[in-house]
């Protein structure tokens, strides 16, 4: 401990005196008071160490100072030490040194437990399944450990092994697995498939790794199935590598476009970005898939896209991220991720949606106003705007799922339900062919009324709001048999709220199911059995006079005539 406060003391003192020998005073406001603040930083750790009742554990005391002035910043500006990169290595490769599944939590037993093992990943090859308590790893009992516990437990080199010992749903005696770590990397595009009508279509889920490679390969492969017209779907897509969004957009753009340009406080922050190889295909229409989730290289692709007028925007407003991270190596081994620049797409406007510099007096942010935003011009003189991330240019109405739906996820009803179909079934049609039958269904309604399943009602709670609202205000009194008669009819009746809301349940108890099966490519096929975003794509790319009135700017007839 002594020795850190030395530490600090000596780097605080040559950084005050390097200041003052760069000719650092108080002429230069800025400079004189980082120097300062650098200077104060540095007593307080001092005093506390020194004077504070209790020992204070340096690492964590000033970590915590750390992560707090980051965040104050934005949410991306981040702080590794050199013992905790397993995640930063994961964003930038796509990839970490593990098993290859999801953990998730059982709120039951209070233990850790296999929520989604990963296609041909360790978990999978060993045996393992969705469902599996997690009981001991090398004979470490797992008890009272958190998820983050037990992921960083299950991370670690690639090519080492260890013993997990689990229970299983359905077996009396604890099952153990040797598993050997590779290195894991999600799938890049974990579906891609040619639909009617010659339309072909790739999910591409992140930009991390090597993306713009397996694109390449999946478009080629549906152009030698004879598809004329095409879909990428970036929702939920969170972004990644700028490079491979660049190189995603040449194929299907001339080479020499701009199709992004960085510009931060220093001049080695502002770069631009063109495409640099000659396109694959430059007539191919293309409809690109977006949601709140859609973000950073996800929106420089959507967004270029959309200001060159080469592809027609579906669904919902992105999640408006236009700030650029770079890693820089720090002391002891440590990496900082921080923001330098903000990017600016081909129309010249930036789709960040949060100004993270100016905050609200309690210290919280919101979006920027739609009033506030700028109006920026593609290509052909379309009009779009800057501040609040792409806006598809045809905007798809999300349906609101249901309350209960909610609880039954969130008290694992509907995994603990598959995982009992799975233990019933050896094997399902195909994710095509796959569906929930009626008696299926009637097994998990029993289910969920064995399980003594609750779940809050919003009308409820207005009700009572309102009836407490009307007794302060002395109206009660003359509306307490409309009250009566209302709390009557919005009582709880599971049985009518299970038949009511069938349909979107059911899609999900298929949708865990499937995946039990066939992993994330069955879970995304039962997605697209019902999929408005999908749907309307579909549609504009089968018409070819509405996809291109989509990417030009209407006549002035034309305006008029909308109008009426």
């Amino acid at each position: 401990m002594r020795k850190f406060v030395l530490r600090w003391a000596a780097l605080g003192g040559l950084m005050l005196a390097t200041g003052v020998w760069l000719g650092f005073g108080r002429g230069d406001s800025h400079s004189f008071e980082m120097a300062k603040n650098l200077d104060i930083f540095n007593s307080i750790v001092k005093e506390l160490d020194m004077f504070y009742v209790d020992t204070i554990h340096a690492d964590k005391v000033v970590r915590q100072g750390i992560d707090a002035m980051l965040y104050g910043l934005d949410p991306y500006t981040q702080y590794y030490p050199e013992d905790d990169q397993s995640e930063l290595e994961q964003m930038v490769k796509n990839s970490y040194g593990g098993i290859g599944s999801i953990i998730t939590w059982n709120a039951k037993l209070k233990r850790s437990m296999i929520g989604e093992p990963y296609e041909g990943m360790p978990a999978a090859k060993a045996g393992l399944k969705a469902g599996d308590i997690l009981l001991a790893i090398d004979g470490q009992d797992l008890a009272g450990k958190t998820n983050e516990d037990v992921s960083e437990l299950l991370r670690g080199q690639a090519g080492t092994s260890f013993k997990l010992k689990v229970q299983r749903p359905g077996t009396e005696e604890p099952l153990e697995f040797e598993i050997v770590r590779r290195a894991i990397e999600f799938p890049i595009i974990p579906y891609y498939t040619k639909l009617e009508n010659n339309i072909g279509y790739i999910n591409l889920s992140t930009f991390s790794g090597e993306p713009a490679k397996e694109f390449k390969q999946a478009f080629l492969d549906l152009k030698k199935q004879g598809i004329t017209s095409l879909i990428i779907d970036l929702r939920n897509n969170g972004g990644g590598l700028l490079d491979e969004a660049v190189d995603i957009a040449n194929y299907f753009l001339p080479r020499g476009k701009t199709l992004v340009t960085t510009r931060g406080k220093l001049k080695q922050a502002d770069m631009t970005y063109k495409t640099l190889r000659e396109p694959i295909d430059l007539d191919i229409p293309l409809a690109v898939l977006v949601n709140s989730v859609t973000a950073s290289a996800s929106e420089i692709l959507a967004g270029s896209f959309q200001d060159l007028d080469r592809a027609v925007i579906v669904g919902n407003r992105t999640y408006g991220k236009g700030l650029v991270q770079t890693t820089r190596m720090l002391p002891y081994g440590g990496a900082m991720k921080l923001t330098t620049a903000k990017y600016y797409i081909p129309s010249g406007r930036c789709v960040q949606a949060i100004d993270y510099q100016h905050r609200n007096e309690d210290g919280s942010v919101g979006r920027i106003p739609d009033s506030l935003t700028t109006v920026f011009h593609t290509a052909a003189g379309r009009v779009v705007r800057d501040g609040g991330g792409v806006t598809p240019d045809i905007v798809v109405e999300q349906e609101k799922l249901p309350n209960i739906l909610f609880y039954l996820v969130n008290d694992n009803l509907i995994f603990d339900y598959a995982t009992q179909y799975c233990l019933k079934h050896d094997t399902i049609a195909s994710p095509e062919r796959f569906e929930v039958t009626e008696a299926d269904y009637a097994d998990f309604k029993e289910m969920v009324k064995k399980a003594d399943f609750k779940y809050d009602q919003q009308t409820e709670k207005m009700l009572k709001n309102l009836k407490e609202m009307a007794e302060f205000e002395g109206y009660l009194k003359d509306a307490s048999n409309e009250f009566e008669a209302l709390e009557k009819k919005l009582q709880h009746n599971l049985d009518r709220d299970l038949d009511y809301f069938a349909k979107d349940i059911k899609t999900m108890i298929a949708i865990e199911i499937v995946k039990r099966y066939y992993y994330q490519r069955g879970g995304i096929i039962e997605q697209l059995k019902d999929d408005p975003d999908l749907t309307k794509a579909m549609e504009v790319l089968t018409d070819s006079v509405k996809y291109q009135a989509l990417l030009t700017v209407p006549s002035t007839s034309e305006k008029a005539e909308e109008k009426k």
